[in-house]
């Protein structure tokens, strides 16, 4: 599926790519509406409605993806309620081997999510990922997220790569879009970011099904 010897630095997403997307998605369309709806007296599935409307008018934006907006947005502790389903929080398969073998080839390894920090240093305390990245770098640190061309000059300010020699691997098609776009020529989609859903349609970008797929050589 790739040339390695076309590639110096790797991009990796984090929820959905390396991590199972299971979490996020039974946090934010079941837990946070059914917390939602009780703090506001509600039924629940008057909550979520509610809920999923709010979700909606910020869908692809930076406080889409921000705890903090949220927790101002709600008047709810997020971070406590992640913690009560923290148990969710998995790893894909072939995960860490991947990671230690693409740093063990000598190329450059960097964890570039959309994630708010706050999640991601949940995530990491859960799956012990950290000292497996040469770099992770939260889009809100940039003020700009993956679906903006911005995200990438700023990346690439303070973590140069060469787009030509660069790899990303995202479970999103609007990042890898805007990826495509910033001029990153090697692209990898995943099928099953949630292990509990069915595979998504990955447009016309190569795609697996884990990491053992994509093993350097």
């Amino acid at each position: 599926m790739l040339d390695w010897s076309k590639i110096d630095t790797v991009l990796l997403d984090m929820d959905g790519t390396l991590l199972d997307l299971h979490f996020d998605n039974h946090f934010w369309q079941t837990h946070l509406p059914r917390r939602y709806a009780e703090s506001r007296g509600l039924s629940p599935d008057a909550g979520r409605e509610e809920l999923m409307a709010r979700y909606h008018g910020r869908a692809g934006t930076l406080e889409w993806y921000s705890v903090d907006f949220w927790e101002t947005e709600l008047e709810l502790d997020i971070m406590r309620f992640k913690e009560e389903v923290a148990h969710l929080i998995g790893i894909h398969p072939h995960v860490p081997a991947f990671l230690d073998a693409v740093r063990a080839s000598g190329r450059r390894v960097v964890l570039a999510t959309n994630a708010h920090h706050k999640s991601v240093t949940l995530k990491m305390a859960k799956t012990g990922l950290t000292p497996r990245f040469d770099a992770i770098v939260s889009s809100h640190a940039l003020g700009a997220a993956k679906e903006e061309q911005a995200f990438w000059q700023r990346l690439q300010e303070i973590e140069p790569f060469d787009p030509a020699r660069t790899l990303l691997v995202d479970d999103s098609l609007p990042v890898l879009d805007s990826a495509r776009r910033y001029g990153i020529a090697h692209l990898v989609a995943v099928k099953r970011p949630d292990t509990k859903q069915p595979e998504k349609h990955t447009g016309d970008y190569p795609a697996i099904d884990d990491f053992s797929q994509l093993m350097p050589q």
